[in-house]
């Protein structure tokens, strides 16, 4: 019987394996912390419960609507409020082609990865989200509890607006190849950053309004990504399999902090600064939540196999 020497073994790679690497049964994978699809469900309801149900809620909301109607905010001109104005997407009247264009990007990203299961859940998330959000305006009241005046009585939540960023941005991280996705996670957190802090500043939604449509998107995340089949990770692509992406070390601090900038942009306005300082840190919680949502640990390194005896 013949005795293998183990240097032979830790000198000579086997087929597949890189000269001078070790083996190991799969891939490495830290602990992360992520928002699951029910959580998000949760997080919905007690916003909607507690933001809209109750006095102390509305009270709290509708005292942010004191100043001077939306031309103190910056992003004013922006908005599409203003005569003449060209409305950064998805606000005014862009909403609907942002929307189609986005799902339009999606598709096509779909088919030329040919990952189709992961295709069909970003679509998912998309109709999943837009038509959630219908139906929860139809079936979650707004009953005024506070006496309000009649232009804060209209049921909003949760925010279109807010929803289509968010929708579409987790569409499209979900299709990114492995090394686009924490690209296409840190440009989707600044446009939903952006977007709820502008709709907040322009006095179109509620804190609460963005907040709800965040939490609604991630949930669909949540559930489409659950319900992928186990094979189909990150590398789901055609030739992404054997890929080993690294995920830049300062990339989630730089993300988070261009969105904090600018969301505090977006949601700043000229009357009163204890509003702006509220509506940036409801736009850059909508980016957290975003965050949390798609964030993952290290990058999947490369599944590496014992060499064949012999």
């Amino acid at each position: 019987m013949t005795r293998r020497d183990p240097s032979n073994l830790s000198t000579h790679p086997g087929p597949g394996q890189v000269h001078g690497t070790t083996s190991e049964p799969g891939p490495a994978r830290r602990p992360r912390l992520r928002v699951s699809a029910p959580l998000c469900l949760l997080g919905f309801l007690a916003v909607y419960l507690v933001a809209v149900r109750t006095p102390f809620g509305q009270r709290a909301e509708n005292a942010l609507f004191g100043g001077y109607g939306a031309k103190p905010a910056w992003i004013y001109g922006w908005s599409g409020a203003a005569y003449g104005s060209s409305a950064m997407p998805p606000l005014e009247h862009t909403a609907m082609p942002t929307l189609l264009v986005g799902v339009a990007v999606i598709v096509a990203v779909t088919l030329v990865r040919r990952c189709w299961w992961r295709g069909c859940a970003a679509i998912g998330i998309v109709v999943g989200t837009m038509g959630g959000k219908e139906v929860a305006r139809m079936i979650l009241p707004r009953p005024d509890l506070v006496g309000a005046r009649e232009s804060l009585i209209e049921s909003s939540f949760p925010s279109g607006h807010a929803a289509i960023p968010a929708a579409l941005a987790l569409g499209a991280v979900l299709v990114a190849s492995p090394r686009v996705r924490p690209y296409a996670t840190a440009a989707g957190m600044l446009w939903l950053a952006v977007t709820a802090g502008a709709v907040l500043a322009t006095y179109h939604h509620r804190p609460s309004d963005v907040l709800g449509s965040t939490l609604l998107a991630c949930a669909c995340y949540g559930l489409a990504a659950r319900l992928l089949p186990p094979d189909d990770g990150p590398g789901d692509g055609p030739g992404d399999a054997s890929v080993v992406t690294r995920r830049p070390r300062a990339l989630p601090a730089v993300s988070l902090a261009v969105s904090a900038a600018g969301a505090l942009v977006a949601g700043a306005r000229h009357d009163s600064v204890p509003q702006s300082l509220v509506f940036a840190a409801a736009a850059f919680l909508c980016a957290a939540l975003f965050w949390f949502t798609t964030a993952r640990g290290p990058a999947h390194t490369a599944r590496r196999t014992d060499p064949a005896p012999g």
